[in-house]
């Protein structure tokens, strides 16, 4: 094979051996795009994944439901064109923030996000619709995209070819269409992005092979699993397979738990069970919860955040913390990335000010101010309450620990 025919992946190679990933595929020689993975099906891996592991699928779940935060606000005065976009983004009848909290889910699962967009020649309208990344792969010529709905069996007639952001080209139905993507840089990787947690992949494994442990554990009833010895005579393979099938419908409960091994018997039965006992339930368990807490340093996200609970038990404060902390480095930041293009393909399509177009974002939970008044602070939890009691006239800062004096 020549220099010019030689193919390299381009994203880093994954242990296809493991449970949690699903098995290689046939390799898939073409100059047509850019493998996305050594079989070019890297991301169907981290889908596998993703959904058997059950604190990694959480961190995605509600990184993507905080980024996209609670919808879109503009002045719908001023911008009714714009404010029609943000209720009704394409013909599917999704709202923008229905497309933005795909994009963002995408977007922490892959490290990549695909968006179309769809007008006119006279630029009479604007539609958005989320791709899925799995279905995209970058062309040989770094200026399209190639959709196609299963990789592992492509076809050049099957796949549709769309150029990238800020190219529109004609398509068959006359409409002009692009295609944004985003990715997360990585050096050395060019044509894809490479996802935030790429380093706890081994460590979302982990979880997946602990809880299957447990489920297993489950199954056996938490038997002991051991060693059966039998003693017994066997003329044939298919005799002696018959004799285990009978003794574990019997003695097992499940397959797998025990061993069976058939002997030549004597005059007397010296069938015996011989149990192997397991003293690692702590080393299993400590193991799970330093993946877990691996997997949320990974997605560079926050234990409160993702529903896992620390030691000293359930804190408002700290989720209010914790979601501040979160919004400043990490929200803010993805929704500023993502929506950048829509904003620019507003402007420039619709000629519509996206000056007013915000996300609006909203902590998990909610604390009182400080300066509400104890009634009112009582009135708000369902309690008795009485406006004239000089007590309860106190501002909720005279009584913390803050004792706060002003609020200036």
């Amino acid at each position: 094979m020549s220099k010019a025919k030689k193919i390299r992946p381009a994203v880093g190679v994954i242990d296809r051996t493991d449970p949690c990933m699903p098995p290689a595929a046939a390799r898939i020689e073409s100059d047509e795009f850019w493998r996305w993975g050594d079989d070019n099906l890297f991301p169907a891996a981290l889908a596998t994944m993703a959904r058997r592991s059950t604190t990694h699928r959480r961190i995605v779940n509600d990184k993507a439901d905080y980024i996209s935060g609670k919808g879109f606000v503009c002045d719908e005065a001023a911008q009714p064109q714009l404010a029609a976009f943000v209720r009704r983004a394409n013909g599917d009848g999704e709202s923008l923030r229905q497309v933005l909290n795909k994009l963002a889910f995408d977007k922490a699962l892959f490290g990549n996000a695909f968006l179309e967009a769809v007008t006119d020649a006279g630029h009479s309208f604007l539609s958005l619709y989320h791709q899925d990344a799995t279905r995209c792969r970058v062309a040989r010529d770094s200026r399209h995209v190639l959709l196609h709905h299963d990789w592992s069996a492509f076809r050049t007639s099957e796949a549709r070819r769309l150029p990238l952001y800020p190219l529109f080209e004609e398509q068959p139905d006359g409409t002009l269409r692009t295609m944004v993507h985003y990715k997360d840089y990585e050096p050395a990787f060019e044509h894809y992005g490479v996802p935030p947690y790429i380093a706890g992949l081994n460590v979302s494994a982990i979880a997946y092979k602990t809880d299957r442990w447990n489920i297993s554990r489950l199954d056996n009833s938490f038997q002991l699993s051991g060693v059966m010895l039998l003693d017994s005579s066997a003329a044939s393979e298919a005799d002696a397979e018959r004799i285990v099938r009978l003794a574990e419908r019997r003695f097992a409960g499940n397959p797998g738990q025990v061993m069976f091994v058939i002997r030549e018997g004597g005059e007397e039965d010296n069938s015996r069970f011989i149990p192997i006992a397991s003293q690692n339930e702590g080393d299993w368990q400590a193991l799970h919860e330093q993946a877990t807490a691996d997997i949320v340093v990974a997605h560079s996200w926050f234990r409160t955040l993702s529903g896992l609970d620390y030691s000293s038990g359930f804190s408002a404060e700290r989720i209010l913390h914790e979601y501040e902390v979160a919004l400043n480095t990490v929200i803010l930041a993805e929704q500023a990335e993502l929506t950048e293009p829509i904003r620019a393909l507003a402007a420039e399509t619709l000629g519509a000010d996206v000056s007013s177009l915000e996300i609006v974002n909203r902590p998990p939970t909610r604390s009182k101010p400080i300066y509400m008044k104890v009634w009112e602070a009582r009135k708000a939890d369902g309690l008795d309450y009485d406006p004239d009691d000089p007590k309860q006239q106190a501002f909720l800062s005279e009584i913390t620990k803050y004792n706060i004096r002003s609020i200036d």
